[in-house]
C-alpha cells in the first residue's frame, strides 16, 4: 500500500515537471513571437544566407514601411499581398524573410493583369536589428520590380493596428494567448487572417493568397466581394470592399467578428469562418448559393461562385500537377479569373520548368518573367 503511493506521488511530480516546462516553453515562444512583432528599431534590410550564394541572391534592399513610404495605397484602388513568414525563436539572428518563385508569380500575375492598380507585397517584419535573413533570389527580385506597379514594403503589427477598431484587443495580447501560437505554422496563419481584414479596413482594394495565378484583368470588378469555396463556405483568399460606405462597414464587422470568435486552437474560425459569418449576417442566409442568386439580397456584396476562383477543389489540388489533366483542369478554368494552388498540399511537389501540366502552363503565360527567371525548378 505504501510502495503504491509513493508510486502514485512519482508519477504525479513527474506530471507536475512536465506540465511545467511545457508551459515555460509556450511562455517563452509566445514572448518571442510578441518581440518579433513588437520591436521598435527601424530600417531592416535582407542580407543573403550564405556568402557562397550571395552572388544569386538579394545582397541588401530596403524595406519600407508601407505606412510611411510612397507611394502609398490607393484606397479601393490597390492590390495586397501578404508575407508572413515566421521569425525562428530559437535562433535569434536568422530572421526568415521569405519570397518564393511561386509567391512572386502570384504578384507578377496581378501586376501584370492590372496595369492602373498598385501592387503591394507586405511583409510582417522583425523591424529589429538587422540579422540574417533566409534570401531571396535576385532574379525573382529583378523580374517583379520590371513592373512599375509593385511595391515591396514591411509592417509592424502593432503600429499598424494603431488607431483601428482592433487595436485594443491586439494590445490585451488576445492574438498571442493561446498554446497553439508556440507553433510558427499556426502563428503564421492567425498573423495572416488577422493582417488582411486591417489591410482592407485601413485602404479597402483587394486581397490575394500569395498561392494564386491571376488570369485576367480584375480591375472593373464590382467594389465588394468575395468567393463561394462550397455551399456552406466563403473563402477569404479573395476578397475586395471599398474602402469607404458598406464595404468599409463590412471590414468594420469582420475586425468585429474576428475579435468576437477568435480561437487560437482553430484555423477556420479565424479565417474562412470570419467572412462567411458575416456574410450570412448581412445577406440573411446561411446557404452560399442563396447569395449568389440574389445580389440584392446582400446589400450590394457580391458572392461569386467557385468557378471564378477556386474552380478546382481543394481536395484535387493534384490536378494542376498532372500531365493527364491539363486538358480537363484549363477548361474547367477557363474563365476563371484566377486559380488558386492550395499552397498548403501543393508546396511539396516540384514543377519542372517546360513542364505540360496545368500550372506549368499558367506560369508560362500570366508570369513569364518569374518563370523564365526561376531555374529548373518552379
Amino acid at each position: 500500500m505504501l510502495q503504491r503511493r509513493f508510486r502514485l506521488l512519482f508519477v504525479s511530480l513527474n506530471m507536475i515537471l512536465m506540465g511545467g516546462l511545457a508551459l515555460a516553453y509556450a511562455y517563452s515562444w509566445q514572448n518571442a513571437f510578441k518581440l518579433y512583432f513588437s520591436s521598435k528599431v527601424a530600417d531592416v534590410a535582407l542580407l543573403p544566407q550564405s556568402v557562397e550564394t550571395s552572388a544569386d541572391l538579394l545582397a541588401s534592399i530596403r524595406l519600407d514601411d508601407v505606412l510611411l513610404a510612397e507611394p502609398r495605397p490607393t484606397p479601393g484602388r490597390s492590390i495586397f499581398f501578404h508575407e508572413t513568414s515566421c521569425y525562428d525563436a530559437r535562433n535569434e539572428e536568422n530572421y526568415i524573410l521569405k519570397l518564393n518563385a511561386r509567391q512572386a508569380c502570384a504578384i507578377e500575375s496581378a501586376a501584370l493583369h492590372n496595369p492602373n492598380f498598385q501592387v503591394f507585397v507586405l511583409f510582417a517584419d522583425p523591424d529589429g536589428p538587422v540579422g540574417q535573413y533566409n534570401g531571396i533570389q535576385q532574379p525573382l527580385v529583378d523580374a517583379l520590380l520590371n513592373y512599375s506597379n509593385v511595391h515591396l514594403r514591411r509592417l509592424n503589427v502593432w503600429r499598424y493596428a494603431a488607431g483601428t477598431p482592433i487595436e485594443e484587443w491586439l494590445n490585451a495580447g488576445k492574438l498571442f494567448g493561446s498554446r497553439i501560437l508556440i507553433f510558427c505554422r499556426f502563428m503564421v496563419v492567425h498573423i495572416a487572417d488577422f493582417l488582411r481584414y486591417l489591410t482592407l479596413f485601413r485602404y479597402g482594394g483587394l486581397y490575394l493568397d500569395l498561392d494564386v495565378v491571376v488570369l485576367q484583368n480584375m480591375e472593373d470588378m464590382p467594389p465588394n466581394y468575395a468567393g463561394a469555396e462550397s455551399n456552406l463556405w466563403l473563402a477569404n483568399g479573395v476578397m475586395r470592399f471599398s474602402h469607404n460606405g458598406s464595404g468599409h462597414d463590412m471590414v468594420r464587422a469582420c475586425l468585429r467578428d474576428f475579435e468576437l470568435h477568435f480561437n487560437g486552437y482553430e484555423w477556420g474560425t479565424n479565417g474562412p469562418g470570419v467572412i462567411t459569418r458575416v456574410a450570412k449576417q448581412i445577406c440573411g442566409t446561411n446557404h452560399t448559393a442563396l447569395m449568389q442568386d440574389d445580389r440584392e439580397r446582400c446589400k450590394g456584396f457580391k458572392v461569386y461562385g467557385k468557378g471564378a476562383f477556386y474552380a478546382v477543389a481543394a481536395e484535387n489540388w493534384r490536378d494542376f500537377f498532372e500531365p493527364d489533366k491539363l486538358e480537363q483542369t484549363m477548361a474547367l478554368t477557363k474563365y476563371s479569373y484566377l486559380v488558386h494552388l492550395w499552397n498548403r498540399n501543393s508546396k511539396v511537389v516540384p514543377i519542372k520548368v517546360g513542364s505540360k501540366c496545368a500550372y506549368a502552363k499558367y506560369a508560362e503565360k500570366h508570369c513569364p518573367l518569374v518563370y523564365h527567371a526561376t531555374g529548373e525548378y518552379f
